[in-house]
């Protein structure tokens, strides 16, 4: 018995989420799919699924605000700048890998075919290209959605890029109110988003009784056939992954920051290796800052600036994750998403990335951001929670590690010295 309740307690949900998995596949090899306990995991299914979507509004509004408001006159100077340069254009790259690798592999089809009846995905393939269609006009009907006549009309609507640029346009105005009335706002937002981190925590601690629904239904109405699909999804992934963190963000390094990225990899081992297993990189920002100050030689006022705010706002990994998701289900349908309609795609994750919260499986929240802003059902959702939690950690990996490599070249480009110049990541001062 105390062995059940150590199991069961927070710590240990990806403990969890792998024993959901596996007697969801056993209950579903076993379950005949007309029967009624597939009407009840249909409808516990779609319960994790609504409290999901419940949370996307208040979460990513409260996030974003108080994220925003939160950077004061100062911090919106030289350093600011380069620091969100740095972020926008990390996350840029990691969604386009995303994209391309995605486009090349089409994990979506089997056997050349759309997967959508073989994945047990139930909505109707011409309701949804209806739906998609009616998201994705052009280029220009993408730029006149971020500015909705009715902000509230186009939240209940689902067309969360108007929202998003709202909420980015109130926490900057808020930086230019007097300093009384600017805190107050602060305070009631910060006080909102970690409200809305509660809420989400405690839909996160019933994912492993949603995972074992979704995940039993599919397999009891599809068997094993779904299982290909969504293996070459993971490892489309993890290839799109390794593409950013082995080459991308260490090119990076080399050429702006102009450090070994070998020695920045030894300096952050223990970072990374905390990232890995917490798939949280709010928990891993203690052990990152001393990595980056002690290991890596970052002076205190770069890294205690750029790696909180990063921990925050730079979700390179899981921004590249959304789009994935978003692509493989898209391909599952059998929709070819058009040039525009993929600009809507890298738009949203861009954005939505920045009010990801920092912890297990927050992105789920943000992905349904994104299928409701393409027009693609949240049902796709239930595919990639077979093999969520693995690719959670790798992404929560490849956030930390471009939160370092951030705050390395900045403070390089800020003419910091010693900085990674001598052996296994230390300083050559120290």
């Amino acid at each position: 018995m105390h062995l059940l309740r150590r199991f069961l307690m927070p710590r240990y949900l990806h403990w969890q989420i792998l024993a959901a998995l596996i007697a969801a596949a056993v209950a579903g090899m076993t379950v005949p799919a007309d029967s009624t306990v597939v009407e009840v995991l249909d409808f516990i299914g779609t319960l994790f699924l609504n409290a999901l979507k419940m949370l996307v509004v208040p979460l990513i509004l409260a996030a974003i605000i108080a994220g925003t408001a939160n950077l004061s006159g100062g911090a919106l100077g030289q350093l600011g700048l380069k620091t969100l340069t740095y972020y926008l254009t990390t996350t840029f790259f990691a969604v386009i890998t995303g994209l391309a690798v995605l486009n090349l592999v089409v994990p979506g089809h089997i056997d050349g075919e759309p997967a959508a009846d073989r994945l047990g995905l139930d909505a109707a393939t011409q309701t949804v290209v209806s739906n998609v269609e009616g998201r994705t006009g052009d280029i220009v009907a993408i730029f006149l959605r971020m500015l909705p006549p009715n902000i509230v009309q186009a939240a209940a609507e689902g067309q969360m890029l108007g929202l998003i640029v709202f909420a980015l346009l109130f926490g900057f105005a808020t930086t230019r109110l007097s300093s009384d009335l600017a805190d107050v706002q602060r305070r009631f937002w910060n006080g909102a988003y970690e409200t809305m981190i509660v809420i989400t925590e405690w839909v996160i601690r019933f994912a492993p009784v949603g995972v074992f629904a979704l995940v039993a239904k599919v397999v009891s109405q599809t068997g094993w056939e779904s299982i290909q699909a969504v293996l070459i999804f993971f490892a489309a992934v993890l290839a799109a992954l390794g593409i950013h963190f082995l080459v991308t963000l260490p090119l990076l390094l080399k050429l702006v920051g102009r450090v070994s990225p070998w020695r920045h990899y030894q300096a952050m081992a223990p970072a990374l290796l905390t990232a890995f297993s917490t798939s949280s990189s709010s928990a891993t920002l203690p052990l990152t800052l001393d990595c980056v100050q002690r290991r890596a030689g970052v002076s205190p006022q770069t890294s205690s600036f750029v790696l909180p705010l990063g921990a925050t706002i730079n979700m390179d990994g899981t921004a590249l994750y959304e789009c994935a998701v978003v692509m493989f289900i898209a391909q599952a349908y059998g929709l070819d998403l058009s040039f525009a309609q993929q600009v809507l795609v890298v738009i949203t994750a861009l954005v939505t990335s920045i009010g990801v919260a920092g912890i297990p499986s927050a992105s789920l929240v943000a992905i349904a951001v994104i299928l409701g802003a393409v027009g693609l059902p949240l049902e796709g959702i239930g595919l990639v929670l077979v093999v969520d939690r693995v690719l959670d950690m790798c992404r929560t990996t490849v956030n930390v590690f471009s939160d370092s490599c951030g705050a390395v070249i900045i403070g390089r480009l800020q003419g910091e010295q010693g900085i990674l110049q001598g052996p296994s990541g230390k300083p050559a001062d120290q």
